[in-house]
């Protein structure tokens, strides 16, 4: 049975020859390979820290089963898609929600199960029937939409939440994850965020020893005296040990809150198939259904010991876009650097002592990028706004959710902001386009760009480069 665990020595096992790649099924020396797995660690450090932190779960478990959820992925594909699967920020909306309607960890935990059980059906039911029945539930007006309001949904998270802890240091976070953001080249572009992070710590470090404890919220509590960062905890941590986990639990209103999310994962999914193929040369339309389910499969395991969803990352396509190395060889290393990481409880008491201001800087870039990833698939796919059929129900469920608009049905059922925004974009678009004139009603594309895109266009080896 091929399991896509052997790999062909690429040349001499040193460096690609000019224009050529690397593909999944080859490596370079096992000291380089190992080399590339830690880059790929790095890249996906960011999100993959900053998410379990917002979503109040433990980082070191969501590191350790970003490195067994790849590791599913890997064995699932078969080795044929190289793709690192790392903590979903989808879903930090969702946890917020939550935890402001009284749920804690155990009741997020369950409600992204049950997304993820979603995920994996939705991927056999692709490899079943193909994705043509996606698209026809999900167009990219309804995707586009989904995607958006659960990014914006974020705002006021960032608004109450961490922004009031430290403006001035939010503020400078901000502008400088910005100019990483921009101004940088390759790789280090793709991990602008990380770099964000530690220009945070810095500088609340130095605003410590100039001006004191600084006298804010913390968390939206009340005011009160408080070092900016706070590093007791990390002394105190072991150096080895396992983390904590916990069981997850089951709660209607939570799961109708969490289950909108599927469709941001199933375009994310998409997108990044789409892109890994254009980049290896090696159609993967076929392996699509499994993609989804293996991320959904992933997925449960994780949230069923208390760790956050998982979804293939972007930053980590980046980084082979730049080096040109597929092998997932490297993504094998990635995985196994990242369960090493998980069982240090000192690098997680590092991890949920980012401060408050730091997290207001990051996030009001991540919440917009994350909204605003919805209007790419919309430009991807060519959407026409005009088109009264997709402006109505899109603007509907765009302002439900980003507002918080919420009906009430009885005195322990409401459905509100993300779910409700949902639920009025999939059936206002479906029932709008039962009535609608002929002319309205455009043939829809069978495949969306999903979250990710790369350009048809070839760098100087001869390989599709990412879009800046």
């Amino acid at each position: 049975m091929n399991l896509g665990v052997r790999w062909s020595l690429h040349g001499d096992g040193r460096t690609p020859a000019p224009g050529a790649v690397v593909r999944p099924d080859e490596r370079l020396s096992w000291p380089r390979t190992a080399g590339l797995g830690a880059q790929h660690v790095v890249a996906m450090f960011g999100a993959s820290f900053v998410a379990p932190v917002l979503m109040g779960l433990d980082p070191n478990l969501a590191i350790m089963m970003s490195g067994i959820a790849t590791m599913i992925f890997l064995l699932a594909t078969r080795g044929r898609i190289p793709s690192y699967l790392g903590c979903s920020l989808s879903f930090v909306g969702v946890a917020a929600t939550i935890r402001a309607t009284g749920g804690d960890s155990a009741t997020v935990t369950g409600a992204v199960l049950v997304v993820g059980l979603a995920l994996f059906l939705a991927g056999l039911a692709v490899q079943r029937f193909g994705a043509r029945i996606i698209h026809a539930a999900m167009p990219p007006i309804v995707t586009g939409a989904v995607v958006m309001l659960i990014g914006f949904n974020l705002a006021p998270v960032t608004a109450s939440t961490y922004w009031p802890q430290d403006q001035w240091t939010a503020l400078l976070v901000m502008l400088f994850t910005g100019l990483a953001v921009v101004c940088l080249r390759g790789f280090w572009s793709r991990i602008a965020i990380f770099l964000g992070l530690i220009f945070g710590y810095a500088v609340s470090w130095v605003f410590d020893r100039i001006f004191g404890k600084i006298h804010s919220t913390t968390g939206g509590g009340e005011a009160v005296d408080h070092w900016r960062l706070d590093l007791s905890g990390v002394a105190k941590a072991d150096w080895l040990g396992l983390p904590s986990f916990h069981a997850p639990s089951f709660e209607w209103s939570a799961i109708l809150v969490a289950l909108p999310v599927v469709i941001a994962l199933i375009a994310e999914n998409a997108g990044h198939v789409k892109a890994v193929g254009e980049m290896t040369g090696d159609p993967l339309d076929d392996e699509l259904g499994t993609a989804i389910a293996a991320d959904g499969a992933a997925s449960m395991l994780s949230t069923a010991v208390g760790g956050p969803p998982n979804t293939t990352y972007s930053e980590n396509i980046g980084v082979m876009a730049a080096t040109r190395v597929y092998s997932t060889a490297a993504y094998w290393a990635a995985a196994g650097f990242a369960l090493l990481f998980g069982l240090c409880p000192k690098f997680g008491a590092v991890v949920a002592a980012i401060p408050g201001g730091v997290l207001g800087g990051i996030t009001v870039i991540l919440y917009g990028m994350i909204g605003l990833l919805g209007a790419q698939i919309w430009i991807n796919a060519k959407v026409d706004l005009r088109n009264p059929l997709n402006l109505v129900p899109a603007a509907a469920g765009i302002i439900i959710g980003v507002g918080g608009v919420s009906l009430k049905f009885t005195d322990n059922f409401e459905l509100g902001g993300i779910a409700l925004g949902t639920i009025v974009v999939i059936t206002g678009y479906h029932f709008l386009r039962a009535f609608a004139p002929a002319h309205m009603k455009p043939q829809e594309p069978l495949l969306d760009a999903g979250t990710s895109a790369y350009d048809e266009g070839e760098d100087g080896g001869g390989q599709p480069v990412a879009k800046s």
